[in-house]
């Protein structure tokens, strides 16, 4: 279901940017709403973290605007110190306190004229980071994931109303993802605090965006709700960002198709038929615990990854097919 906003916060538009006159992104516009979650996609050095940080305002721009409400940010030039009490950022680095401890670094941000509120706020902070056990460790003895749960709650301490984020989970063990990010956006949720996320990572993405942006050349490629985006990818490069895609001609899916287009279908689309439908050559077999992600060849050579439940024998030919439902959605491209 998508959630519908009414209240837009952040205004971007015509932005411009470049490093030492090469261009990096080139007349950006879009609007994020209160409590909206947007992801940004694209590949390494498409200009993800170029954004926030011109959204945060450490980076000068030669053109456009950006607003938060009736905040105009315009860029080192203009102000002394980026951000401000309503927007907060959150790079790679984590710029915490070293000497001081988990408990300490949090709580510094929240005010001090309850301290039996400050106490428990930042418990619940910790608790939604999973710190607890190191509320009285110093921050020098954490491992870079430990820290960089730390620089989230203290992030959240300050109670943004947009919250800037850069790979925010990049540190952190696999395993403990993915309790984190449910904790993580669904606090934001919770607190309708705006969220601007730039990941690589789908799993970011696909269980808790709004909408995702893609950037490429420079420019917004896209920019739609989460499952618009996903189920119905204008491009090949917009779906390999969200899981493993191919392009496949649909006269090779459907012998009757009187069209040479192409279409995209992610790999645990196809169905596997042992007489009927494209036939592959199977060449290498992954196991990836609840399935098997397969690499296949087709009679022209055109490689193709589809999914299994069982194994399949290298060298055994095999025949898959798409719905009709998925044919229909993906055209034309």
């Amino acid at each position: 279901m998508k959630r519908i906003f009414f209240s837009t916060m952040l205004k971007v538009r015509h932005l411009t940017f470049g490093y030492d006159k090469q261009p990096v992104l080139e007349d950006l516009s879009f609007r994020v709403s209160r409590g909206e979650y947007v992801a940004v996609m694209g590949e390494s050095g498409c200009g993800k973290s170029t954004l926030l940080k011109l959204l945060y305002g450490a980076l000068p721009f030669e053109e456009g605007s950006i607003t938060w409400k009736n905040h105009p940010i315009k860029g080192p030039a203009y102000q002394l110190l980026p951000g401000g009490e309503y927007i907060k950022y959150l790079a790679q680095d984590f710029d915490l306190m070293p000497y001081a401890t988990v408990a300490e670094n949090i709580s510094k941000y929240l005010s001090a004229t309850d301290p039996e509120q400050r106490a428990a706020r930042t418990v619940e902070l910790m608790e939604t980071m999973e710190l607890e056990q190191y509320r009285d460790v110093k921050v020098q003895f954490l491992s870079g994931g430990e820290q960089q749960r730390v620089a989230l709650a203290r992030v959240l301490a300050l109670r943004p109303e947009i919250l800037l984020l850069d790979e925010p989970f990049s540190h952190i063990d696999h395993f403990r993802r993915n309790k984190l990010r449910r904790n993580l956006f669904g606090f934001l949720k919770k607190e309708n605090i705006s969220c601007i996320c730039a990941s690589h990572d789908f799993f970011d993405v696909l269980p808790f965006a709004d909408r995702i942006m893609v950037l490429k050349d420079r420019e917004i490629l896209d920019l739609r709700h989460t499952d618009d985006i996903f189920e119905k990818p204008r491009t090949l490069y917009t779906a390999e960002l969200l899981g493993e895609a191919n392009l496949v001609p649909i006269e090779v899916l459907k012998s009757y198709a009187s069209t040479t287009r192409n279409i995209i279908v992610y790999a645990h689309e196809f169905r596997i038929s042992g007489k009927s439908g494209m036939p592959v050559t199977v060449k290498h077999t992954y196991y990836l615990g609840s399935h098997y992600r397969n690499y296949g060849v087709l009679d022209s050579g055109r490689g193709v990854y589809f999914d299994s439940e069982k194994p399949i024998e290298k060298g055994k030919k095999i025949f898959l097919n798409v719905s009709l439902e998925t044919i229909n959605k993906r055209m034309p491209i």
